[in-house]
């Protein structure tokens, strides 16, 4: 099974979209808040050099904001 990681905030959209992608997929995640995470917060930035929310790592591999198809390649949907 893949190790996925969601990172995301409150009122984001696009987070909602992917986490219920990865829901009726049946593919098992944790989420992140890095609004109320200072450590989640710090590790997306630096770690993962990403800005924006949602980001996803896939087995340590990133998307960083909205890409469905970049996340359906990781996952190795479609």
């Amino acid at each position: 099974m893949k190790e996925v990681h969601v990172y995301t905030q409150p009122d984001c959209p696009p987070c909602q979209v992917v986490k219920q992608y990865l829901d009726h997929h049946g593919i098992e995640y944790s989420v992140f808040n890095v609004a109320e995470d200072a450590e989640a917060r710090k590790r997306m930035t630096g770690k993962l050099n990403s800005f924006s929310t949602p980001t996803v790592t896939v087995d340590g591999k990133t998307v960083a904001g909205f890409d469905l198809q970049k996340l359906e390649k990781l996952l190795e949907i479609g």
